[in-house]
């Protein structure tokens, strides 16, 4: 499908035939942009499409007058040192008229240096794979290189459909002695750079951490948690080549693991945990025989039994035989002592005992 005639690129061209149909339209060159790479830090000259060198012409960078400093030379312009604020669109026209004659994309960017490659087997005896990267940024797009040898055959290399650096192999055969030689070229527009690793069978095995990893209080076991596991999906055939196990765990309150080692078992009691103290527990695993250890699972959190406390009794108020209750007194007045009761014969006397001494006295 063609474009409209404002949007159509085609490659630079001339109509050298005369139509005279009023009905025709007039086409204006469009030119398609080319890619043009450069290494920061150097000086760049950019020619204006094949325009001789008398030629008269301005420029522009994405759609912006290019600035004095730059340095022109007929159809040419030149930048000096330059750097990642340099990449951009660059167009130039034809004095006096303006006409567009070239359109160049201007990359900068460095060539890549040595990538950094490891290899690892997650599922042996099936095979390994092998990832890579750079160590510094080029800034302009890079692709990679793959060659696997063994026996001096290369190995078929099949791409990861999920990491865009990393790479499958299947071993071709099992309990070889042979190396593997991996190598990855790093290639861009302004250079490629290589690596070779090295490597045994049996070094690079290293199997994924245990999954499902739980851990549970023993009833009427203050000191004991139960901590279960499986081993890795990824590990392909347990049973011809049975992993091993490594378990740390350590209470909360301190930062020394304890550890314990356990052949071909996916359980294991802890029994000198602290009573009523939050541990940690995780695991690694590793073949029996060849390799290394896995890096430690997602780390649970347990806690040992703790006995349940005894229900809080209250006591009620209980009125006793012969008990005389008083009133509350409030809170804000100290208490008083209670004088003894007083009869009417007491008041009595006690009211004419003036009398009787005064009368006494008169008569003796």
């Amino acid at each position: 499908m063609c474009a409209p005639q404002s949007q159509r690129t085609v490659a630079v061209f001339a109509d050298t035939k005369k139509v005279k149909r009023k009905t025709e339209p007039t086409f204006t060159p469009v030119y398609v942009a080319r890619n043009q790479y450069e290494r920061r830090g150097s000086d760049v000259t950019m020619q204006c499409g094949s325009l001789e060198s008398d030629a008269s012409v301005s420029w522009k960078v994405n759609g912006t007058d290019i600035e004095a400093q730059h340095q022109l030379n007929g159809p040419k312009l030149i930048l000096t040192q330059v750097d990642l604020d340099h990449n951009g669109l660059y167009s130039c026209f034809q004095n006096p008229h303006g006409e567009r004659r070239d359109t160049i994309f201007l990359h900068i960017g460095i060539p890549p240096q040595e990538p950094k490659v490891t290899c690892r087997s997650n599922t042996y005896p099936k095979g390994f794979y092998c990832s890579w990267h750079l160590t510094h940024p080029t800034y302009i797009p890079s692709s990679f290189e793959v060659d696997v040898q063994h026996n001096q055959h290369s190995l078929y290399v099949q791409k990861d459909p999920v990491h865009k650096n990393r790479c499958h192999v299947q071993f071709p055969e099992v309990f070889s002695s042979s190396l593997y030689k991996v190598n990855v070229t790093a290639v861009n527009a302004l250079g490629k750079a290589s690596s070779t690793l090295s490597f045994e069978e049996s070094s690079i095995v290293k199997p994924d951490p245990p999954e499902r990893v739980t851990a549970s209080p023993i009833r009427l076991n203050p000191r004991r948690l139960e901590v279960s596991w499986h081993s890795p999906a990824t590990w392909p055939d347990i049973d011809a080549f049975p992993l091993k196990y490594f378990l740390r765990y350590r209470p909360l309150i301190h930062d020394r693991w304890q550890h314990v080692e356990l052949l071909d078992s996916t359980s294991h009691t802890i029994t000198d945990a602290y009573a009523g103290k939050e541990y940690i527990i995780q695991i690694a695993a590793k073949d029996t025989e060849i390799g290394t250890w896995s890096d430690w699972s997602v780390a649970v959190h347990a806690t040992p039994w703790i006995e349940d406390p005894l229900p809080i009794t209250t006591t009620t108020e209980v009125d006793f035989p012969n008990e005389t209750k008083t009133s509350p007194i409030p809170s804000s007045k100290a208490p008083q002592k209670a004088e003894p009761p007083v009869g009417r014969a007491a008041r009595a006397v006690t009211f004419f005992s003036p009398l009787l001494l005064g009368m006494m006295l008169l008569f003796m």
